[in-house]
């Protein structure tokens, strides 16, 4: 794991655990905000594996976007 994806990761479920705690707060139905959260945390799992990773695509090649080299 990367630490940029670990960054992106921990910054959005601290933004996930807010909004739950506000819609505790709103009075929303704590098996609503579950839902939600899950939902979200499943969001946020598939943000920062795109946003971490590399042009090369999941094998974890990497490269630096230009054209092939033969």
């Amino acid at each position: 794991m990367s630490s940029s994806f670990g960054i992106y990761l921990i910054g959005f479920i601290i933004l996930v655990i807010g909004l739950a705690l506000g819609a505790n707060l709103a009075g929303v139905p704590p098996l609503w905000i579950a839902v939600g959260v899950i939902c979200l945390v499943g969001i946020g799992i598939l943000s920062a594996v795109k946003k971490t990773q590399g042009r090369g695509g999941p094998t974890g090649t990497g490269g630096t976007g230009g054209p092939p080299r033969y």
